[in-house]
């Protein structure tokens, strides 16, 4: 099974989600994306964020949430993401940037928008009482 390696970013504001659509997309994606060769989870975090919504992740602020794991949308079947994601303070103004065409506050009934593994992740923050 081929397993594809991601970071996230998960941003909670007054319960709901940080969601990102890329150009061409039909669904909704949480912030973040791949590691580059050599690069720390935060390290990737940061640059992503960065490049996708043009603001300053905080690096000493990053903490880990969790790892999820589910089959990755667009995909042939069997082909999953892990999700390590983290939450973090930022500096700047969120701003669809790069090939993030638009960014939107999900609640738990935009569950149906995201891919798979963001499913898990709003089963998750639902569960938990965090996303409303």
């Amino acid at each position: 099974m081929e397993t594809i390696d991601k970071i996230a970013w998960i941003r909670l504001e007054a319960g709901k989600i940080l969601g990102t659509r890329s150009r061409g997309k039909d669904v909704y994606y949480l912030p973040g994306g791949k590691r580059e060769p050599g690069e720390t989870d935060v390290q990737t975090l940061v640059r992503e964020i960065r490049e996708e919504l043009a603001v300053s992740v905080e690096p000493a602020s990053a903490t880990p949430f969790g790892v999820f794991q589910a089959q990755a949308h667009g995909h042939a079947t069997g082909v999953e993401v892990r999700m390590t994601c983290y939450t973090a303070d930022y500096q700047g103004t969120l701003t669809a940037s790069s090939e993030i065409e638009e960014l939107a506050w999900l609640s738990y009934a935009d569950r149906h928008r995201v891919s798979p593994v963001d499913q898990v992740i709003f089963d998750h923050l639902h569960r938990t009482g965090r996303l409303g």
